[in-house]
């Protein structure tokens, strides 16, 4: 075990990350979108006019009218029904995808936008050369059918999305446009544009808050499910912070503002949501890859097939074979299968308090070996609180604790400011002090009742006077210092020690039951401190972690993710983004405890909003569960290909098994309804488990 003699200087800076409320409204896209300038009104609605145009054209075909038996009524130029409405139908219909498919070309990356166009641009030529010049049956059905089932498969593709998305920008949404600024004590309604920094609001019982602050009066619980996804109400009182978009429960509050609009954490959150979900995974980049080729294939299997059946039957059959294939082979399903999955485990994953930078962490997630977690701020809340209470013979515990919080109630100080809080959560009467003093580097002294005088001050306050401890107290302190507690000790008349109290780092409630779980998960777990050696095998009992370093300078941390590294394990390291940026950007894996900061944006992979060690858990449950259905999904749309293409391309013709256009685009959209009501199922797992 190295120890490195150093402090360690964990904190977290509240200034929230730069971005806009409307930031998933302007994603800067790297790839060219095959949607871009798309909406799920645009699809929704040319489908219905779409299928409505396509009734007339299947009741005027004849061949249709022989399947069914039945005879339209024929008028001068009902034989041009299928031929007027179904060139409507390419055009209006056909269009969207043609402009999809010059993009495409235009970018040099032709997919399923290319080969639906390439379909049904050779679906209607030979159509009209059929109609007009040459013997044949048109394929004026399938091309309308097809446009149709293609409409409607990308308005489920959209539509989907959309709804994947909903959440985050409901989010948008929970900031109201007005707030309550307070003039001269006064309440005035003003739009919360108007607001800057350092003004104070009042925030109703069962409003929204519009601004980042600090309390300065009031307490309250409130709601910020929608900001880090903590199901219960938050407690709050003075100089705790609330975030816009939360919302106030049953106090009245006041509030300075410290962040406006794009400052806020809500704006930086929304960012952080934008930047996932533009982000890819090594099995989009797979998907991407498998799209590109198998249009290479389908092209390619197209123009054989065609040949083929040319010399084989004839012009009419080949054709209709070869515009099959391309039917069938469209990657529809297989673009659709990640993308979706990957917006719906964004919006999972926010809804959760995880906000995932690059979609490549989270997909390593379900391979760690090894999680390093910092202690201060991380495993522990960073801030002291009583551990032990002991008192003399004629003082109970209760009696300790409240002259000492009573004398501590003016001091600024970490370790007063923890027995203070302690005497408060006990709900314990404070008495007013007289004749306050500190004693710098000691403690405090003052009088209580109006006569007896008492100091709360530390061991070297014992040493320098010489003070005899009493031996029921001297064995219990010996045994907290020992552990790297601090102890305070009360002496009465400044001679007689009649108490003392113990304080500690308070070891997070999450962080036992987090290595708990990462060990059940086959992970190993090592903490990381620049505390004393003493401080850090205390905490590394309570917690049973595999591993602890102590005494580690900041700057070094992130030499100890390499030490673990170096046998090829893969590590995540967990710090709150401050003096752990180093390590947090060394790691396989960067978990930042607490969002808004800039260096937690900067250094880490994934934000894990609620400060809660155990949401490690969750990030490696969803990284399982996202990745269970990319690999679902890509096995079924790439499977679904390998049989359904042959089959197009004639294999099986010679047994009596022939697919026609219209039944390959009725297949074409099955497997894309299969991927997205795949995906969609992502939304019904637990993170919890």
């Amino acid at each position: 075990m190295e120890h490195l003699h150093s402090a360690d200087q964990n904190g977290l800076d509240n200034k929230s990350c730069h971005s806009t409320p409307n930031v998933l409204h302007n994603k800067e896209h790297t790839d060219h979108d095959k949607h871009a300038g798309h909406s799920v009104a645009m699809f929704r609605d040319r489908f219905w006019i779409s299928a409505f145009l396509t009734l007339p054209v299947l009741l005027y075909t004849p061949m249709i009218q022989m399947w069914f038996g039945f005879k339209a009524p024929e008028f001068i130029g009902s034989g041009y029904v299928p031929l007027v409405f179904g060139t409507i139908i390419f055009f209006y219909g056909g269009l969207v995808f043609m402009k999809s498919a010059f993009a495409e070309l235009k970018n040099n990356s032709p997919g399923m936008m290319t080969l639906i166009s390439l379909a049904i641009i050779t679906a209607y030529l030979y159509s009209l050369a059929t109609q007009f010049f040459v013997h044949g049956d048109g394929f004026f059905w399938e091309l309308a059918t097809l446009i149709t089932i293609m409409l409607l498969g990308h308005w489920i593709e959209m539509a989907s999305v959309a709804k994947a998305e909903s959440a985050l920008d409901e989010i948008s949404k929970l900031l109201p446009d007005k707030a309550e600024k307070l003039v001269s004590g006064e309440p005035i309604k003003v739009y919360v544009s108007e607001l800057r920094v350092g003004d104070l609001v009042m925030i109703r019982p069962g409003s929204s808050i519009p601004v980042d602050g600090k309390i300065i009066e009031g307490r309250s619980s409130v709601d910020e499910a929608a900001i880090t996804g903590e199901s219960k109400p938050v407690s709050k009182s003075v100089n705790d912070e609330v975030v816009a978009g939360t919302s106030n429960q049953e106090g009245s509050l006041t509030v300075k503002v410290t962040q406006l609009g794009e400052d806020t954490v809500l704006a930086g959150i929304m960012r952080l949501v934008a930047e996932a979900q533009n982000s890819k995974s090594n099995v989009q980049v797979l998907a991407d890859k498998a799209a590109f080729v198998l249009t290479i294939i389908a092209i390619v299997t197209g123009v054989i097939t065609f040949l083929y059946w040319l010399f084989a039957r004839d012009a009419a059959f080949a054709l209709e074979r070869s515009v099959t294939v391309l039917i069938i082979a469209c990657p529809h399903a297989l673009g659709l299968a990640i993308p979706l999955v990957v917006s719906i485990s964004t919006a999972l994953s926010a809804k959760n308090g995880l906000l995932v930078r690059k979609r490549l962490a989270l997909e390593s997630a379900r391979k760690l070996d090894w999680v390093l977690l910092d202690k201060t701020g991380t495993l522990t809340k960073g801030e002291h609180g009583v551990v032990g209470i002991w008192a003399v013979e004629g003082y109970t515990e209760e009696d300790i604790l409240h002259l000492t919080a009573s004398l501590e109630q003016n001091s600024e100080h970490i370790v007063g400011r923890g027995i203070v809080k302690e005497a408060k959560e006990r709900h314990v009467h404070l008495d007013k002090v007289t004749d306050f003093a500190a004693l710098p580097g000691l403690g405090v002294q003052g009088k209580l009742h109006g006569h007896d005088s008492f100091v709360a001050a530390s061991y070297r306050f014992i040493r320098e006077n010489k003070l005899k401890l009493p031996s029921e107290i001297e064995r219990q302190t010996r045994q907290a210092a020992k552990d790297g507690k601090t102890e305070v000790y009360l002496i009465k008349d400044g001679k007689v020690v009649i108490g003392a109290i113990a304080l500690a780092d308070i070891v997070r409630e999450q962080s036992r039951a987090t290595i708990v779980a990462l060990k059940a998960e086959g992970i190993k777990t090592a903490m990381v401190t620049g505390d004393s050696l003493d401080v850090a095998t205390h905490v590394a009992k309570q917690l049973g972690v595999d591993q602890y370093f102590a005494e580690v300078r900041p700057e070094d941390k992130a030499s100890k993710v390499k030490e673990l590294q170096g046998s090829g394990s893969k590590v995540a390291f967990v710090g709150d983004g401050i003096n752990d940026a180093p390590a947090l950007t060394q790691a396989d894996i960067g978990m930042a405890i607490g969002a808004g900061t800039d260096v937690a944006i900067k250094s880490a992979d994934i934000i894990l909003v609620r400060s809660d060690p155990s949401d490690v858990i969750k990030v490696i449950n969803l990284s399982k569960a996202t990745y269970r259905k990319m690999t679902q999904n890509l096995v079924w749309a790439t499977g679904y290909n390998v049989v359904a293409i042959p089959l197009a391309a004639g294999v099986l013709y010679g047994r009596g098994i022939s697919l026609s256009p219209a039944f390959g685009a009725v297949l074409m959209s099955l497997s894309t309804v299969v991927v997205a009501i795949n995906a969609q199922l992502l939304r019904k797992i637990s993170l919890n488990r």
